[in-house]
């Protein structure tokens, strides 16, 4: 599946040739770990992550002792060595889970958890481990977006195995990077652009058109309330984009 550019005319080309409105193109290959309950390899321009889902059949020891019913789902995010040009150290290796990697995968379990009807779920912990093979800018989204997919077909498998009677799956997720390059709003932001950002911003949305979350801030700069409508539009038309993607690649 690739992404078209849009029919509504936008300033440009940016240095890969593409609109302001436009995405890079967006593949997955589900399935790539078949160890994992669901997976999807998901390619977005030069960035690429693995999205892989495993289930626990038991839940965090804080739900049985608050009495919480139903399920819990959770992530890991982390990037890989040879991510990036110059050797990413992993994490293990200093002992601790860097800040940015805990943001990023806090941000996964929040966006896949509004995504699921955690009751339905019933007593079982879903693990979303997200491994980034290559960076190029928009890693998060990337991960969110691909993280769905993966869901979505161990959804289907445990339906299969006779462990889930009907999907517990609310509306899709996906995510979309926004933001201000030039005194210009873009969609889809690669490693180059976000650099250069005086405004960067992520969304992450359900197919309801309701935003899970917002994040955004000026790169020591300030942004117009016209701008921050300009960036949303672009969001929101993006992410319009990734969820019919998304299904088709779950279809």
């Amino acid at each position: 599946m690739t992404a078209d550019s849009t029919s509504v005319p936008a300033a440009g080309p940016r240095a890969d040739g593409r609109l302001n409105d436009q995405l890079r193109p967006v593949r997955f290959q589900n399935h790539i770990a078949p160890n994992a309950t669901g997976s999807t390899l998901i390619e977005w321009g030069q960035t690429r992550v693995i999205c892989g889902v495993t289930v626990e059949e038991s839940v965090p020891r804080w739900m049985k002792e608050q009495g919480v019913v139903g399920g819990w789902i959770t992530a890991e995010y982390s990037m890989l060595p040879y991510s990036t040009q110059q050797r990413k150290q992993r994490d293990i290796s200093k002992g601790k889970i860097d800040g940015r990697s805990q943001e990023i995968q806090r941000l996964i379990g929040r966006s896949l958890r509004a995504g699921i009807d955690l009751e339905k779920l019933g007593p079982r912990t879903i693990w979303i481990d997200c491994d980034v093979l290559q960076a190029d800018g928009g890693t998060r989204t990337a991960a969110i977006t691909g993280a769905f997919v993966a869901l979505g077909l161990a959804i289907k498998k445990l339906i299969a195995d006779g462990k889930l009677t009907a999907s517990p799956l609310l509306h899709p997720v996906a995510a979309a990077s926004v933001g201000i390059v030039g005194g210009q709003a873009m969609l889809d932001l690669c490693y180059t652009e976000d650099v250069a950002a005086a405004v960067d911003m992520n969304l992450v949305m359900n197919a309801a058109g309701q935003f899970i979350e917002l994040q955004g801030s000026g790169e020591e700069s300030t942004f117009s309330e016209a701008q921050l409508a300009a960036m949303l539009a672009l969001g929101k038309s993006g992410i319009q984009k990734l969820l019919a993607m998304q299904q088709a690649a779950l279809s």
